[in-house]
């Protein structure tokens, strides 16, 4: 859920930065938007739009911070203005700090495009706030990776959703001078968290429940987790054990980029969850870091561009993610942002040559370890039919029990 978003870092990285369970393997849309999706869900019977028609003269965009930028915030920092010239919509931007202010302002139909987590898209899907897109009318959507292509939290039995943006991993950060041997596993930061006692860092949202369910599908084969974003009671109630016993050993929970950056530098914290571009400005900064992909793999974050269901300019919008999605954009947003693109023609255009190695862009072994953000339901997400499983909702409340031991 990235709850705090907003993390401006200048010229030199970025703005640092969750769907349903049915992915198709046909990547076309346009069609009617399904009636159940796997697991019984319903979903709306929606269409995309046929055919582009005469620009309407502006877009309505939803977006995360450090996705849309028109200059106003660094003059040197704009890849709408020239769009707006080119294509005739005037893009009016309004921005959010988390996934449900996302939510919220979709559904009331303002918005044309959003920028939307995979702990968004599926309550935009169910609820109708978003319609199926027609990838065909996405010049660039044949240079999106593979990968990222009719997938969980963008696609509902083989239609597309939206499309693909950026992706990235929640990595483990530790202080290379205090923390050895050097951790190769979250057992670090959970079953082994006292070795670093008061000095744990965790991320502070009901999505990183999802990190503890991970680690468990190893460390506790028995639970039966097959998939971390699909819980049922018992499965819940040993993730949020597990992240009761850590809270012990925690510094503080961290949603503001600065400050976890400030608290490795300090050293009241040494060890916890983090993104790739907080890692490397924690390196900037001359902060003794060094930040990895543990063993068990890890969450991550996929973001998708949608189409508004009650959108009046629809023509704009898809211009609109067409654009943002095309290379040279896609790179600029990219290295701004502090993140993977999504269409691979990007890598080529980055003025930073080693971007995409940094942010494994073009390493799809890399990815494969990675499990993308998506919204907990009562349908299980791992298909399992014989147990209900726990929703967003019994997450957030969870949480706060977690947060208030």
């Amino acid at each position: 859920m990235r709850s705090s978003k907003i993390k401006g870092l200048g010229a030199a990285a970025a703005v640092a930065m969750l769907a349903l369970a049915g992915c198709g393997s046909s990547a076309d849309s346009g069609s009617t938007g399904a009636s159940a999706a796997p697991g019984g869900m319903q979903v709306p019977n929606l269409k995309a739009i046929d055919k582009l028609g005469t620009p309407e003269g502006e877009v309505n965009v939803l977006a995360w911070p450090g996705y849309v930028e028109d200059g106003s915030n660094d003059p040197k920092v704009d890849w709408v203005s020239d769009f707006e010239k080119s294509s005739g919509c005037k893009v009016n931007v309004k921005t959010f700090g988390t996934s449900d202010e996302a939510v919220q302002l979709m559904r009331t139909g303002q918005y044309d495009t959003i920028s939307a987590s995979g702990d968004a898209t599926l309550r935009l899907i169910a609820a109708g706030d978003v319609e199926p897109v027609n990838t065909s009318l996405i010049t660039n959507y044949p240079d999106i990776f593979d990968s990222l292509k009719m997938k969980p939290w963008n696609s509902v039995n083989g239609v597309a959703y939206g499309i693909p943006h950026g992706r990235g991993a929640n990595l483990l950060m530790y202080r290379t001078d205090l923390v050895k041997p050097a951790p190769d596993s979250w057992a670090a930061v959970f079953d082994k968290a006292g070795a670093q006692a008061g000095k744990v860092t965790a991320y502070d949202s009901p999505i990183y429940i999802a990190d503890a369910a991970l680690y468990l599908m190893s460390a506790k084969p028995e639970l039966g987790i097959k998939d971390p974003y699909a819980l049922d009671e018992t499965q819940l109630a040993a993730a949020v054990d597990l992240l009761k016993a850590q809270k012990a050993n925690i510094s503080e929970y961290w949603s503001d980029y600065l400050k976890e950056v400030q608290a490795f530098k300090s050293g009241s914290s040494t060890i916890g969850t983090t993104w790739q571009v907080i890692a490397n400005v924690a390196q900037g900064e001359k902060a003794p870091v060094e930040a990895v992909l543990p063993k068990e793999g890890a969450t991550g974050w996929s973001d998708t561009w949608m189409v508004g269901a009650k959108s009046q300019h629809k023509t704009c919008a898809y211009k609109f993610i067409d654009h943002i999605v095309s290379p040279k954009v896609n790179a600029q947003i990219a290295e701004y942002f502090g993140e993977a693109p999504a269409n691979k023609k990007a890598c080529a255009e980055t003025a930073d040559k080693n971007h995409c190695t940094i942010f494994h862009a073009e390493d799809e072994a890399y990815f494969s370890k990675v499990r993308y953000w998506n919204t907990p339901i009562s349908t299980c997400l791992d298909g399992r039919t014989d147990v209900k499983c726990t929703d967003y909702a019994t997450w957030t409340k969870a949480w706060t029990e977690i947060r208030n031991s």
